[in-house]
């Protein structure tokens, strides 16, 4: 039987609802072989009984091809286009509300709720100048719009918030390891080390304690 297949050719043709749709399907117990026809059927528009009249190798190559795109690692994209409304990246993280904070703390880890966390960080765009733009006020979004969003975007603003998160912590134990050594090392060769094993060992404690809380 011969099948017609639209493969994407592009990550950003691939939906977030989609995707959460593929991604529930690990919670049960399901086969690698079952996943593929998934994968046609959720992104490729292929019903399950045209894809079992498939032939293997055709299957395997078009599976290929889109695990190889949902493992790219797009860098930030700041705005898109959806529906027909252009939506942008929060501009100034500094500005982000506590509630704004919360949220996406709540729903970036679960996949099943990722649309409420881009809500949070991509948001209609209301007025531009030039490369600069303002977004609407996050308590107006419907999060259920953003199931359609493009897996790029999604995914680059996921990895984003990786990357910072890191740099961040990388910084913070510079600074613990420079601050903490620049104190031992003024403890040792004070005059005021009296107390001698004691103290030393109070600040060997403290150092200890700031790096677990930092790798925590």
């Amino acid at each position: 039987m011969k099948v017609e297949v639209t493969v994407p050719s592009e990550l950003k043709e691939i939906t977030l609802g989609q995707y959460q749709k593929f991604v529930k399907l690990y919670e049960g117990e399901v086969t690698e072989e079952f996943m593929a026809l998934k994968m046609l059927e959720l992104f490729c528009g292929v019903k399950l009984k045209d894809a079992y009249q498939m032939r293997y190798k055709d299957i395997d190559g078009i599976v290929e091809v889109i695990s190889s795109m949902l493992n790219q690692k797009p860098q930030l994209i700041q705005r898109f286009k959806m529906n027909g409304v252009e939506y942008g990246f929060i501009p100034n993280l500094d500005d982000m509300s506590f509630g704004e904070y919360i949220d996406l703390d709540t729903y970036l880890p679960n996949w099943q709720e990722m649309h409420r966390a881009m809500a949070v960080l991509y948001r209609p765009i209301k007025e531009k100048h030039g490369n600069k733009y303002n977004i609407v006020d996050y308590e107006v979004v419907n999060s259920e719009v953003y199931k359609d969003m493009p897996m790029d975007a999604v995914i680059s603003s996921i990895l984003f918030f990786y990357r910072l998160g890191t740099d961040l912590s990388k910084a913070m134990m510079n600074y613990l390891e420079e601050s903490k050594e620049s104190r031992l090392v003024q403890y040792l060769t004070s005059d005021k080390n009296g107390d001698g094993i004691n103290q030393y060992t109070h600040l060997l404690k403290e150092i200890l304690d700031d790096l677990n809380i930092s790798l925590n």
